[in-house]
């Protein structure tokens, strides 16, 4: 697998080799799907509360007698049918956190990388530590790409120039590759990410070498099996 590598003007300057595991796999709806409300259910503060009749202030001589007004029974002012009254099964402070296994994790993450890769919306551009800290400079550039709503700038570490440079741009936000996240790579149409943040990419979320060639077990499983198909044949 390759992908082009733009420079700041919009040539093709090089390529690169990208990793299968990370940007070839078959994206795994239901599972990014889980991550996407698990992250936005984690980013709850939890913190809404509401007052019962118990917490309300006020209420504690009964308004009328309980027979004889002719008027329906109270015993409260503070009762929830009153105004200013207590709440009824109001919110309360409570933890909204998810758990998902790390497998899952990292396929999520893995799904929305590929899916942007096999949807042709992620760019590959070097030099952007290079511009001018300047908001023209980095609309210029975003300008030379496919047309695109939204764009998700990628880098390998923490740069005022480019930060400096996208900050003010309305839908364009810049993001270190250590701190890439299901809910941005769905949330950005565009992918704009530089060579050095693929490899910081990868060297997270890649599939490690000792996992991607089976096992002595398993190969002599799959020989026993092709055995029996020939015989069978």
């Amino acid at each position: 697998m390759q992908i082009d590598i733009l420079n700041t003007v919009g040539d093709v300057v090089a390529s690169q080799e990208l990793d299968e595991t990370v940007w070839g796999i078959e994206p795994n709806i239901p599972v990014m799907h889980q991550a996407l409300l698990r992250q936005q259910a984690n980013a709850r503060l939890g913190t809404h509360d509401t007052k019962t009749r118990a917490e309300v202030r006020g209420g504690g001589r009964k308004p009328w007698r309980q027979k004889g007004t002719g008027r329906a029974r109270q015993g409260s002012t503070r009762a929830p049918q009153w105004a200013g009254g207590g709440v009824v099964f109001g919110p309360h402070p409570r933890k909204y956190t998810q758990a998902m296994p790390r497998q899952m994790r990292v396929l999520a993450i893995r799904s929305a990388l590929s899916a942007k890769f096999q949807d042709e919306r992620m760019t590959v551009v070097q030099g952007l530590s290079e511009i001018e800290p300047k908001t023209k400079a980095m609309k210029t550039i975003i300008e030379k790409l496919p047309e695109s709503r939204s764009v998700l700038i990628v880098i390998p570490e923490k740069s005022e120039v480019v930060d400096r440079a996208a900050s003010n741009l309305p839908n364009v936000r810049t993001i270190l590759a250590s701190y890439v996240n299901v809910r941005d790579v769905l949330k950005y149409e565009r992918l704009v990410v530089t060579p050095e943040a693929i490899a910081k990419i990868e060297e997270l979320w890649a599939l490690p070498e000792e996992k991607r060639t089976p096992s002595a077990f398993k190969q002599a499983r799959l020989a026993a099996a092709s055995a029996d198909a020939e015989k069978e044949a």
